[in-house]
């Protein structure tokens, strides 16, 4: 029986982003946070890593091999209308620098 409540102050565009993901599969979001509670129950922790990410290459330090499939996946996403505006991209990076 479920009769508990779960509340949780997050980023508003990470909420719309995965929530319009979770609709698209046609997955309610209490399934997905049930399924989140089951699981670390069952691993007695988190079920993914929680590690600090290595710093991203530089150009100097990439293979032509490696940049050209990064500007393909870069290209490929922008086909299909993912990822976010230049403008937005750059707003941030100068807000970060505030």
């Amino acid at each position: 029986m479920k009769d508990a409540t779960v509340s949780a102050r997050v980023e508003f565009d990470v909420k719309n982003e995965a929530e319009d993901i979770l609709q698209k599969l046609g997955i309610p979001v209490s399934v997905v946070i049930n399924s989140l509670y089951r699981q670390i129950i069952y691993r007695h922790g988190v079920p993914f890593s929680l590690t600090i990410p290595k710093e991203p290459k530089t150009l100097d330090a990439m293979s032509d091999a490696e940049l050209n499939a990064k500007l393909a996946r870069s290209y490929e996403q922008s086909l299909r209308g993912e990822g976010r505006p230049f403008t937005e991209v750059l707003d941030e990076l100068e807000g970060n620098l505030r």
